[in-house]
């Protein structure tokens, strides 16, 4: 395809079109320096139309209640056996600990996720179990933002106790869950799927389990796990049903929707050895990240303004770098992180406050810290009430 094709796509998508999924798959294929140097520009203004320049970070810790899982997906260098020697399973304590640490650090969000442990019921049933997580940490913190459970975890609770979708997240909205991480999405595209984490939920009941969360007025965000076996056509079918998804809230006036995009990279170090093989390398390639991440703010900037890369999978130098191709938030502080450390990433596992800060200012673009749902946070008026 020539210059004054992809110069069409770009022009149109400045003057507020969205682009077909056609057009996002040549966009994604350029290896033309001159081509790709176009789209990252584009996906630049676009930021700077749909988001401003300002670059938004959120105070937040990590909690991963448990490495215990009893599924195999092929990337995966978190998940252990009960029983094997670095197992962990974190008790009510251990979580108050954590939630006390988070809160004391200033943090405005615990993000709570974790593998999907058969014992972790009370009484018999799981849904108890993660109300019991829920309620111990907004008992005693009910100000802090709980941003718990993807639809895998939704999904497995259900499963386990012969219940509705809507029901399970019914019942932890009701216990303080204040918004879903749209995480154990990976790519949404069965064939990739039957190969990476082929026990998952599909990608039709990830689709109905965020669409509910919308419904019931739950935030989510979403993601894609790129850069293993996934085609550039099916990255753009991954993102195509984000949008489509999205549009869907909007259109029906949902009291919740998407509320930004994340690409996470795939970091194979750790990872297990067929995918590992299969894939060939042990790091995310950067170019690559970079681009799919400026077609990405091309393909859903209109309905999903927040674009976010990982500094913990791409290191802080990388996630700055995608500061300039269409990335307006860098994330959050995670003070620990383990699913991705564990699998090898170079990014480390917390990050101070400032650390973020004077990433963000050398790349010439005010900041701003803010809490989950993207509203501005006053430091000075959140010292005052801590």
């Amino acid at each position: 395809m020539n210059y004054k094709t992809i110069d069409t796509i770009l022009e149109r998508t400045l003057l507020g079109d969205d682009i077909s999924p056609q057009e996002g798959v040549v966009l994604l294929k350029q290896t033309d320096i001159g081509a790709i140097a176009a789209i990252r520009a584009t996906a630049d203004k676009l930021r700077h139309q749909q988001a401003g320049d300002t670059v938004t970070y959120v105070i937040n810790r990590n909690i991963n209640f448990t490495n215990i899982c009893e599924q195999h997906c092929s990337f995966c260098a978190f998940r252990r056996d009960d029983g094997d020697d670095d197992a962990y399973w974190l008790d009510w304590t251990a979580i108050l600990e954590k939630s006390h640490d988070a809160v004391q650090r200033g943090a405005t969000e615990i993000c709570m996720q974790g593998g999907l442990h058969p014992q972790a019921q009370i009484n018999g049933k799981s849904l108890p179990y993660y109300l019991k997580l829920v309620e111990t940490i907004k008992q005693e913190y009910p100000q802090i933002h709980l941003h718990a459970f993807s639809p895998q975890e939704v999904q497995f609770i259900a499963r386990v106790d012969g219940l509705e979708y809507i029901d399970v997240i019914s019942a932890l909205q009701n216990a303080g869950v204040d918004s879903m991480p749209g995480t154990a999405a990976e790519v949404l595209d069965d064939e990739v799927r039957r190969i990476l984490c082929p026990e998952k939920i599909n990608t039709a009941t990830w689709l109905e389990i965020i669409g509910i969360a919308h419904k019931l007025g739950l935030h989510t965000t979403s993601t894609i796990l790129s850069g293993h076996i996934e085609t550039p056509e099916q990255q753009i079918g991954h993102l195509e049903k984000l949008r489509s998804l999205q549009q869907t809230a909007v259109n029906h006036q949902y009291p919740a929707r998407i509320t930004e995009f994340i690409v996470l990279p795939f970091v194979g170090q750790e990872a297990p050895k067929s995918l590992r093989r299969r894939v060939g390398r042990d790091q995310p390639v950067l170019a690559d990240t970079l681009l799919l991440g400026a077609v990405a703010r091309i393909y859903l900037g209109n309905w999903i303004p927040n674009h976010q890369p990982s500094w913990v999978k791409l290191g802080l130098a990388g996630a700055t770098q995608a500061l300039t191709w269409g990335c307006n938030d860098i994330g959050g502080t995670l003070m620990e992180e383990h699913i991705t450390t564990m699998a090898g990433a170079v990014g480390g596992t917390c990050m101070e406050v400032e650390t973020l800060q004077s990433a963000i200012a050398s790349s010439g673009r005010p900041y701003q810290q803010r809490d989950t749902l993207y509203h501005p946070v006053d430091s000075a008026k959140k010292l005052a009430n801590a």
